[in-house]
C-alpha cells in the first residue's frame, strides 16, 4: 500500500522538495488517516450511533447510554462488530464515567470482566469530570501552559532579547496551549483568576521583574504587548459561539446549545451553565445572538486585541 510512497514538509520558509517515505510506521503519510477513516467507518456502520450517543475520532470512542444496561448492550455489540472483523478492544484502556450516579447502579461489565470506573476522563486533549466542574482542565491548563513556557525558557529568560520578542514568543508558544479547549467549558472567576495568576509569574520571569519589584500588573503586559488571558477565553468562547450559531439547526454542537433538559433545578445556589457564561460575555461586548449572523461584524465585536 505504501510502496512510491512520497510526502513533502512545508514550514514557515516554504516547502521542500518530495522525498520517499522509506521508513517508519508511515504515520506522516497524507494517505494513512484517510485509509484508517474509510476502514473504521465501515467496520462500525452497523453499530455507530449519530452524535453524541456516539463520538468517533480515529480509534478513540465514546459510547454514551441512559443506564447500565445499555451502556453494557453497546459495549457487547461495539465488541462484537470489531473482533469479528480481526480489531480488539483494549479492555486496559476502556472506562466509564457515570454521571448523577444512583445508589446501588452497579459496576459495568464486559464480557463478565468489569470495566474500570473513573470521576473524569481525557478525550482530544479536554478533561471531563462527572460532577460537570472544570477546575482539574483548569489545572491542566495552566500546566501545559508552564511546559510550553520552559520549552522556550531559552528565549523568554535571555535579557538580551526585547519585551516586545518576547510577548510575541509567550503569545504564539504558551499562551495557545493555556487556552486549549477553554471556548467549552463554563470557567468561574476563581479559576479565571488561576489562569491569569499563572500568566503574570511566566511574563513576569521572562522579564526579570518580581513582585517585590512592586510594578503593576497593567505595566508589565504593556510591557509585554500581552492582553490579560481572560479577555482571551471570552474572545475564543464568543467566536466559537458565533461559528456554532451560523450552522443548521441539525448540527450537533447546536443542538447541544439548544437542548433543554426536563425536570427542575436541584435547590441551593445553581451551577453556572454555559450559556449563562455566553449571555454574560455577550452584554460585555454589546452584542447580540441575531448579531453572530454576521461573521464580519460578530469578528469585530468581540475581538480582544494585545496592547
Amino acid at each position: 500500500m505504501y510502496e512510491r510512497s512520497r510526502t513533502v514538509v512545508r514550514c514557515a520558509v516554504g516547502q521542500t522538495e518530495e522525498f520517499k517515505v522509506e521508513v517508519g510506521l508511515h504515520q506522516g503519510s497524507a494517505l494513512s488517516p484517510f485509509l484508517f477513516a474509510i476502514v473504521m467507518d465501515q467496520l462500525s456502520e452497523e453499530v455507530r450511533q449519530e452524535s453524541p450517543w456516539t463520538i468517533m475520532f480515529a480509534d478513540d470512542i465514546v459510547i454514551c447510554s441512559e443506564s447500565r444496561e445499555q451502556v453494557e448492550e453497546n459495549l457487547e455489540r461495539w465488541r462484537f462488530a470489531l473482533e469479528r472483523r480481526g480489531m480488539k478492544v483494549s479492555r486496559s484502556k476502556t472506562e466509564y464515567m457515570c454521571v448523577n450516579e444512583r445508589e446501588g447502579s452497579g459496576a459495568v461489565r464486559l464480557q463478565g470482566e468489569e470495566v474500570k470506573k473513573v470521576q473524569e476522563f481525557k478525550y482530544l486533549g479536554s478533561t471531563v469530570q462527572s460532577n460537570g466542574e472544570c477546575g482539574k482542565e483548569v489545572k491542566k491548563r495552566v500546566q501545559a501552559g508552564w511546559n510550553g513556557w520552559r520549552k522556550v525558557s531559552g528565549v523568554l529568560c535571555d535579557q538580551k532579547i526585547s519585551a516586545r520578542i518576547k510577548g510575541k514568543v509567550y503569545r504564539t508558544v504558551v499562551r495557545p496551549a493555556m487556552l486549549y479547549g477553554l471556548e467549552t467549558v463554563s470557567l468561574r472567576k476563581r479559576q479565571e483568576s488561576e489562569l491569569e495568576v499563572a500568566e503574570l509569574k511566566m511574563l513576569r520571569f521572562s522579564l526579570g521583574v518580581t513582585r517585590l519589584d512592586r510594578i503593576r500588573n497593567e505595566y508589565i503586559r504593556g510591557t509585554a504587548h500581552v492582553g490579560r488571558l481572560g479577555n482571551k477565553v471570552r474572545e475564543a468562547k464568543l467566536r466559537w459561539f458565533g461559528h456554532v450559531q451560523r450552522r443548521e439547526s441539525e448540527y450537533i454542537g447546536r443542538r447541544m446549545l439548544d437542548m433543554e433538559l426536563p425536570g427542575r433545578r436541584q435547590r441551593g445556589r445553581p451551577k453556572r451553565r454555559y450559556m449563562d457564561g455566553i449571555n454574560e460575555d455577550m452584554k460585555l461586548v454589546g452584542a447580540s445572538v441575531e448579531d453572530a449572523e454576521d461573521r464580519d461584524r460578530w469578528r469585530e465585536m468581540i475581538r480582544c486585541g494585545d496592547p
